[in-house]
């Protein structure tokens, strides 16, 4: 049976075109089928990018492939998950972009990449997701579901909007502020942190509330249990706003709305070449100083070292 990979890529960066040249050229060299998004064939074609199948771009496109590899930023690896949800193809990610959390490698680490889908080599992390619903008037209006956050923002540039908070059932607090993100810990290093919340290690099962720019006495980012339920409610006369599910899905909501968030009944599968601590990957993402650090077994050396002079 012929192996298959889903391929996706930033196709605004030319560089993510010619690294997807030599990319498929590897893997079809190893005996893999390529799959690409039908929406991306064109601008990889007119690149000189062949030997690749075309799948429909939406939801389940990499049903029958055995991992999707991305070319580009979080926001290309975000596109991509949507295309593998509801299969069990993990997203690889080799960073074109700036920070890239998501991704696993960098570009430079193309022929690692390559290697570890050939032989298999790779680990799979599952994430934990959320499902949105958005109420009117006690009915569901819309349905959604993100990676890293739903957030709920004012409609209006010129004036705040007015958010009523609960958790698990009971009232939390009113805020007149520019929005509230409801994240995962994959989303704490996203807006939720630019929102001024906590960076939660992948591997904690938690929920997290960070509001925006609020006017209010209390104002802190909160962490939930993973099994808490979430709800925002849009109140005051005229009042607008809308939702936004990892920046990418959208929906309206009039006064009164209500948006309900919980954990996700399908989480998110990402896979991994490298084993490291979510640590290291913190402090290269950011270039964080550590300058002056020793260690443990550093410290252990050090004491060594004094008792033989002793």
């Amino acid at each position: 049976m012929t192996r298959r990979v889903l391929l996706t890529v930033h196709v605004a960066r030319p560089e993510a075109l010619e690294v997807a040249e030599r990319l498929v050229s590897d893997l079809v060299a190893a005996g893999l089928e390529v799959c690409v998004p039908d929406a991306d064939l064109p601008a990889l074609s007119g690149a000189g990018v062949h030997d690749v199948v075309g799948v429909p771009t939406e939801p389940g496109a990499a049903r029958g492939c055995e991992l999707a590899i991305v070319l580009g930023g979080d926001g290309t690896i975000l596109r991509t998950i949507e295309l593998c949800r509801g299969t069990d193809a993990p997203v690889l990610g080799v960073n074109l972009g700036h920070v890239g959390f998501l991704a696993e490698a960098d570009v430079e680490d193309l022929q690692h990449v390559v290697r570890g889908v050939v032989q298999r080599s790779y680990s799979v992390e599952e994430r934990l997701t959320l499902d949105v619903d958005v109420r009117v008037a006690g009915e569901v209006v819309a349905t959604n579901w993100a990676l890293n956050e739903a957030s709920v923002e004012k409609a209006s540039r010129e004036r705040m909007i007015e958010l009523v908070a609960e958790v698990d059932g009971r009232p939390l607090s009113r805020w007149g502020c520019d929005g509230v993100v409801c994240a995962t810990p994959t989303g704490s290093t996203a807006y939720s942190f630019s929102a001024g919340g906590p960076v939660v290690w992948p591997e904690v099962q938690a929920l997290l509330v960070t509001p925006i720019s609020a006017h209010a006495l209390f104002a802190r980012p909160l962490v939930v249990s993973p099994e808490s339920s979430i709800a925002v409610e849009v109140v005051g006369v005229g009042a607008s706003g809308v939702l936004w599910c990892d920046g990418r899905r959208a929906a309206d909501l009039p006064s009164g709305a209500r948006v309900e968030v919980r954990r996700g009944r399908l989480p998110a599968r990402l896979a991994r070449l490298h084993a490291g601590p979510f640590t290291d990957r913190l402090v290269r993402k950011f270039d964080l100083p550590v300058a002056g650090w020793r260690g443990a077994a550093e410290q252990r050396r050090l004491r060594d070292e004094e008792e033989d002079r002793a």
